[in-house]
């Protein structure tokens, strides 16, 4: 991965002539009222680029052929929300667990260098050039890589963090474990957290409002962000360091600028005219379908959100219903699925954490006791309350949705199965879940955690990266297993995939650092290996 390091040029341009920025933030932050637009951008144009560059690399939208490699072929599907009617590469792919590295480097690319997109490099050079002069542009950078190095570590474990272009004494890049890049983590957002609290009630620079692709600008709104990613990446790491994870979860719940409330507080990016990535892939390319686990769960519970998220299928046998097909099953054409229900058209908004996300976060962190988390129940309700809202849906029919003590989710068959019945998940199976949706008291902490993950995996539609991860995390909702398994034993059909490999072209252009990192798995570099954070 030698080309992810050609940014250290101009990283070191960069900083020579930033040496006439701005030296004292508080002359900088003196602005509107000072500096304009024209006075700040000749010194932090480049940096807004970069910041720009970052954000747009989360999650990539443009062209969509690198969002459905990076994401929808993977953790979208992997997640239960999608699967692709498409056969691709002789219907053995990364939907059966014959895992697609030339697909899958994607992730890696678009985190460190390629010709679509790019995370650590710009930040990089963000942090050097505002670290002392711009502190409010280097908070978000920070923020930045936090939310989309968390997501790339998730899909392989170690990653290039704090030691992203430091060479090893052998040559070689050396990688975070996933331990150390997920302390690192925390590390990075306490220190944008700190920078952001004081600043929280003023008016941003130009310079911050010009780089913001989320909030226009509120200092606030950023601060509601890192604090609720906090949270997300403490319940993430609660099997694997409850100490930690209760020390940091407590911290984001008692920082005054509190957690995202509301559809408007939603981390979303603006990607202005652009259309969405995946209404090309489903409404274009017709290669990605409703999943068989959300028409189960949402069906079932006569879910208003329902067709938000997906349209009828015009599949003769099915059409009207909101239909999904399976993962990993014999597909012999792309015509036989092609008519199940695709997704309804979603805004130039990327999603990478809805206001309702937060809410689910604090039931959970109630649920573990700890403190600063409010009421278990009070929080859930909230959480789809939120939901129902950002989808513009009657606050009477979240009441109802929420007072719904008998609906479950239901059983699935396949009417355009190759093998008539393989795919179907009957009443009684155990991976068709029996979890209603009100709130009892009463209920055992496990069926609690069920009720809360479930009610949160529905809101985060359609980010399926992260609902994957938690899936992993939490084993809910239940999901159906694959019915072809094309891993070669490398991945248990019962416990579901749990991590990409490494792509092999690590393994050539950086051999000892790929190595060292495989080391830190505790297992085989393969899909069947969990992650430091993922305990059964």
């Amino acid at each position: 991965m030698n080309k992810q390091y050609n940014y250290l040029l101009t990283i070191a341009t960069v900083a020579l002539l930033a040496t006439g920025c701005t030296k004292d933030f508080k002359d900088y932050n003196k602005n509107p009222y000072g500096a304009s637009n024209d006075d700040l951008l000749p010194d932090y144009g480049l940096v807004v680029g970069q910041l720009k560059e970052a954000q747009r690399s989360i999650y990539v939208y443009q062209p969509a052929w690198v969002t459905q490699l990076q994401q929808n072929l993977m953790g979208d599907v992997y997640s239960g929300y999608m699967m692709p009617p498409t056969p691709f590469r002789g219907n053995s792919n990364n939907m059966n667990y014959d895992l697609v590295d030339g697909w899958n480097l994607y992730v890696m690319s678009a985190a460190y260098s390629s010709p679509e997109a790019s995370v650590m490099a710009p930040l990089s050079s963000v942090e050097n050039i505002t670290k002392t002069s711009a502190p409010d542009l280097y908070a978000m950078g920070k923020i930045l890589k936090v939310e989309a190095m968390h997501r790339v570590s998730d899909i392989f474990g170690p990653i290039m963090y704090s030691k992203y272009k430091v060479r090893a004494e052998d040559g070689g890049y050396d990688y975070d474990s996933q331990q150390e890049a997920y302390n690192n983590f925390f590390k990075d957002l306490n220190e944008a957290i700190t920078i952001l609290t004081p600043l929280r009630a003023e008016k941003s620079t130009p310079t911050f409002t010009n780089a913001d692709m989320v909030y226009g600008g509120s200092y606030a709104k950023w601060l509601q962000f890192a604090n609720s990613l906090r949270l997300r990446l403490a319940l993430r790491i609660v099997k694997a360091d409850a100490a930690k994870a209760k020390n940091e979860g407590e911290a984001a719940l008692a920082n005054v600028g509190g957690l995202l409330k509301e559809a408007a507080d939603n981390f979303s990016i603006n990607i202005g005219a652009t259309e969405h990535p995946l209404n090309t892939i489903s409404g274009a390319w017709y290669d990605i379908r409703m999943g068989a686990p959300i028409e189960s769960i949402m069906n079932g519970y006569k879910d208003p959100r329902l067709p938000k998220y997906f349209l009828p299928a015009k599949e003769a046998v099915v059409a009207g219903q909101y239909k999904g097909i399976r993962n990993g099953i014999d597909i012999d054409a792309k015509s036989r699925y092609q008519d199940y229900s695709a997704l309804a058209e979603l805004p130039s908004l990327l999603q990478l954490m809805p206001a309702a996300e937060a809410w689910f976060l604090k039931a959970e962190a109630a649920l573990r006791g700890w403190t600063g988390a409010g009421n278990i129940r009070e929080n859930y309700e909230d959480g789809i309350k939120t939901s129902f809202a950002q989808y513009g849906l009657h606050p009477d029919s979240a009441l109802k949705y929420l007072n719904d003590a008998v609906s479950k989710p239901l059983p699935y068959t396949d009417p355009k199965a190759v093998t008539p019945g393989q795919n179907d998940i009957p009443n009684g199976s155990q991976w068709l879940s029996t979890i209603t949706i009100q709130w009892e008291d009463a209920d055992t902490f496990e069926k609690k955690l069920e009720r809360i993950i479930t009610q949160k995996w529905i809101s985060t539609f359609p980010d399926g990266q992260e609902a994957w991860s938690e899936f992993r995390r939490t084993g809910y909702p239940k999901l159906f297993p694959v019915v072809i398994n094309n891993s070669a034993g490398k991945i248990s059909t019962n416990t579901f995939i749990r991590r990409i490999n490494l792509p092999p072209d690590e393994y050539l252009t950086n051999p000892k650092g790929a190595q060292r990192a495989a080391a830190t798995l505790g297992g085989p570099d393969n899909g069947g290996t969990r992650l430091w954070w993922d305990r059964p």
